[in-house]
């Protein structure tokens, strides 16, 4: 076949495929189209809180981090958000997020402490570390991988995100001049600072954010800790209290956690699965500066326009709770191995990091 026979060949076979591909759909400009939608098809998920719905920081930082997965992912993975009772009862996220009813969770590691007492490690511990501390242990101290193992038999897998900074002592119906006032006092307060308040002779009480108003008011409860300036006038309990004590040794610095279903997130591909994850090591440092840059303004309203009798909690007051503390923590420590592998980190990281802290972060604060 002559060099002009081959070329008309060629021609005719080139006419033919275009032709076919055109019938059936297929053009050059149409070939990455499936690949395009199944990128784009979503992925449902469920997120169900502690929180009151949209509450300030708390539950907006929920938002915040559905919405972060959807604009990372490209609308890949949409979460659904719900607030503490829409779907679940507040207290009852972590079983939810373990059973698989809802793929992800957002509330803090000491709500579980029936289920798992030793997590309470990662969510705050009574004078201990802040938040920057806790960061630090986390990220950099084998914290993380710690808090992994311990939800491994879940089928969860936790991750920071959020921080509420060192909080408020509380709103109180009654002063508290010395240790004897502590006895027999009525206060909502979770966690280990509620074993600590229980050993000083009060009774602690775990309610959800969404009751503590109704229940300072009424007197069934004689005290309340939330978080801080900014949460605390939104939920308006300057008006169901008379004072208001610092500091917050109970929770210096109180890491929430986000809970992902183990078998829904490794269902994910790989790039997805690091998206949510750093999804929420976003939303972590995102709620601790908005803590800072929101609690200054809030407080200045409490004392300046509502008159809140803003007091400091009695040194005596201060220094029996931290005792108390410390026999609560090692106690928590010595009831299983799981518990004091994640004490001894936690203790060793805390020990090192007051040392450095004692010079550089104590020392400006005290010349500035």
């Amino acid at each position: 076949m002559i060099a002009a026979d081959k070329e008309r060949v060629r021609n005719m076979k080139r006419r033919d495929f275009i032709k076919t591909a055109a019938i059936g759909g297929v053009t050059t400009g149409t070939l990455a189209a499936p690949a395009i939608v199944s990128a784009k098809s979503s992925i449902k998920w469920k997120m169900v809180t502690t929180w009151p719905k949209n509450f300030p920081v708390l539950g907006t930082s929920a938002n915040k981090l559905a919405e972060l997965i959807g604009e990372m992912t490209d609308g890949r993975i949409k979460v659904k958000v719900y607030g503490g009772g829409e779907l679940v009862p507040a207290l009852e996220v972590f079983d939810a997020v373990s059973r698989g009813t809802a793929q992800m969770g957002h509330g803090s590691a000491y709500y579980w402490k029936g289920k798992v007492e030793e997590a309470q490690f990662f969510s705050t511990v009574p004078f201990g570390m802040n938040a920057q501390e806790m960061n630090a242990w986390l990220y950099h101290g084998g914290g993380m991988e710690l808090w992994t193992e311990t939800y491994e038999p879940f089928g969860v897998v936790p991750a920071a995100a959020g921080n509420t900074m060192v909080q408020m002592a509380g709103w109180f119906n009654k002063e508290i001049n010395s240790v004897e006032d502590l006895k027999g006092l009525k206060m909502r307060i979770p966690g280990l600072g509620g074993e600590v308040l229980s050993r000083a002779g009060g009774t602690p009480v775990n309610l959800p954010g969404a009751e503590l108003f109704t229940s300072l008011k009424s007197g069934a409860i004689d005290a309340t800790e939330w978080v801080g300036p900014y949460n605390d006038l939104a939920f308006g309990l300057h008006k169901a209290a008379k004072y208001y004590y610092y500091p917050g040794w109970h929770e210096p610095g109180t890491t929430l956690e986000a809970i992902i279903n183990k078998k829904a997130l490794e269902e994910l591909p790989k790039d997805l699965q690091s998206i949510v994850m750093n999804a929420c090591r976003v939303v972590n440092q995102d709620m601790a500066t908005e803590f800072s840059a929101k609690n200054n303004a809030a407080l200045d309203t409490l004392v300046n326009k509502h008159k809140v009798d803003l007091r400091r909690l009695p040194d005596d007051v201060l220094e029996k709770l931290k005792g108390l503390s410390e026999e609560v923590v090692i106690e928590l420590a010595s009831k299983n191995k799981a518990a004091k592998k994640i004490f001894d980190s936690y203790n060793k990281f805390r020990k090192q990091v007051k040392a450095w802290h004692d010079i550089s972060e104590r020392e400006y604060l005290n010349v500035r």
